[in-house]
């Protein structure tokens, strides 16, 4: 090679990596200035993607609008979680006012317990004691404790300000998700980046992610949000206290996916300490029924069309919530189900030659 031909050829790869490294640099600006409404944009695909039936349906009847339907999407699902949000959130705060004006003005006073509690199993004879050292003496309960006082009212500020934003990126994400249903934008997109990164499967890898967000949607949110609501259900029949509280809990412990015998146990244990054996034992089988229940539905939910395994989608829903949070039961399962359909093409194809050797 001569000299020019050299001086060309090192000229060209240094041309080359300078324009890789400014086009690296432009990628990595934009995706720092877009991080910020990455969790936005995500909940809105996933809306978008988990209610396409229902618009789907709602063009039909509207007469092929697609406009109108995304807005009165949009507006149900505004007036259902705005409406709730504010009287919880607006609810919550007044119950932290009336009862910081009840302790200044020395006015709040705890019954004292039930002789049944210290009967509690594990938890009880401590319970009983702190239980009756508060209503005995609050003010001196509270100073004995302060700093665990402290703590629980820096967290319920915490869990205030954090269900505003959230409310609030929730509120965002559906106007966006009413803005590509009406424009078909996640359809088309997903169906390009696929077909541009794996070719002529691109459609069914696109139809992966669909199938995969709607059996999430269903499999785990749909199964927590009826097991909480027939759990909210029994505990207001039944009389237990904060009934909605606990039924929130059971909501939050089906969706990190662990048991709502958690908080099912406690509450049964409190209704024989309550209530007669008779009726706690009623309430205690069917509140154990509810809590169990998504035994049953998840199977049926989870993996219903599936086009992976339901044990694929499942892992990857839990593994994506312990890695990413929330949002991550459903990016999760999502990349695990695309590198399980990767795992077995690689697996199922067989080279040409390898076939032609055999024969």
């Amino acid at each position: 090679m001569s000299n020019s031909q050299l001086q060309r050829s090192i000229s060209t790869s240094v041309e080359i990596s300078i324009r890789l490294f400014v086009l690296f640099i432009l990628v990595a600006w934009c995706l720092e200035i877009l991080m910020p409404f990455a969790s936005i944009v995500l909940w809105a695909i996933i809306i978008a993607t988990s209610i396409e039936p229902l618009y789907n349906g709602l063009i039909n009847k509207m007469g092929d609008r697609p406009g109108r339907a995304a807005t009165v999407l949009v507006i149900g699902f505004l007036i259902i979680i705005v409406i709730p949000s504010y009287f919880a959130v607006n609810s919550l705060v007044s119950h932290m006012g009336e009862l910081r004006d009840y302790l200044q003005d020395e006015q709040f006073h705890i019954p004292p317990p039930n002789d049944k509690v210290a009967d509690w199993p594990l938890v009880g004879k401590r319970l009983y004691n702190a239980w009756a050292a508060a209503s005995e003496n609050l003010e001196n309960f509270l100073t004995h404790h302060s700093e665990q006082v402290t703590k629980l009212a820096k967290w319920l500020m915490g869990t205030v300000v954090g269900i505003s934003t959230d409310v609030l990126k929730i509120i965002v994400s559906v106007i966006i998700a009413g803005v590509l249903l009406a424009t078909r934008g996640t359809g088309d997109f997903t169906r390009q980046l696929f077909r541009k990164l794996v070719g002529t499967r691109g459609d069914e890898f696109a139809e992966l992610c669909d199938k995969t967000v709607k059996n999430v949607t269903k499999g785990i949110l749909g199964v927590a949000i009826i097991q909480s609501s027939l759990l909210g259900i029994l505990f207001v029949l039944a009389g237990v206290p904060y009934a909605a509280v606990w039924a929130l809990i059971a909501l939050f412990l089906g969706i990190i996916q662990l048991p709502p015998t958690i908080i099912s146990i406690p509450i049964i244990i409190y209704l024989y300490s309550a209530i007669s054996p008779t009726m706690a034992t009623v309430w205690a089988v069917l509140i154990m029924l509810a809590s169990i229940s998504d035994n049953v539905l998840k199977p049926i939910l989870l993996g219903k069309g599936a086009p992976v395994p339901m044990l694929i989608i499942f892992l990857g829903a839990i593994g994506g919530f312990i890695l990413s949070g929330f949002i991550g039961l459903f990016t999760g399962a999502i990349v695990l189900s695309i590198g399980y359909e990767l795992f077995m093409a690689w697996l199922e194809d067989t080279p040409q030659t390898e076939s032609n050797g055999t024969n």
